[in-house]
């Protein structure tokens, strides 16, 4: 739920600040910036509690805390290419890559029978809500970084 506020906040702010230093309102900037930020957020999730992403993951995934951080390392530098305009449409793609091949992580977690977690986080509806909610990233990228 974290992210979705803070990509919908963001997003709000964005566009009305470039409303008032501009003039003008730029949802395609305003859009990109909120997703940079949301991204950025969960980026650096992956660094500060990487066990607990851990268990999103099967555990026939090799080298899972690896992946999580190379993840967050991707989504790092992502939010750094959305707030290029040279590379904001093959960040925009690659990120649309990203999310459909994070998707079945998303569906493993809430499916999965827990055994290694002790629900401290968010809880199962969380789990379930990340699915779609990966959808909608899918769109967003693709509205503000790919098609504008």
């Amino acid at each position: 739920m974290k992210p979705f506020l803070i990509l919908i906040i963001t997003f709000i702010l964005s566009l009305a600040a470039y409303k008032i230093f501009t003039g003008a309102g730029n949802t395609a900037v305003a859009g990109c910036i909120a997703m940079a930020v949301m991204l950025l957020f969960t980026g650096i999730a992956h660094f500060a509690k990487p066990k607990e992403m851990e268990h999103m993951l099967p555990p026939v995934v090799p080298a899972r805390i690896f992946l999580i951080l190379v993840t967050g390392i991707f989504e790092i530098a992502a939010a750094i290419g959305l707030m290029i305009p040279q590379t904001r449409m093959l960040t925009g793609w690659s990120l649309i890559v990203f999310f459909l091949l994070i998707l079945p992580a998303n569906i493993y977690a809430a499916v999965a029978p827990k055994t290694k977690t002790d629900f401290t986080g968010q809880g199962l509806k969380y789990l379930w809500f990340r699915v779609p909610l990966q959808l909608f990233f899918i769109i967003w990228v693709y509205i503000f970084a790919v098609a504008s």
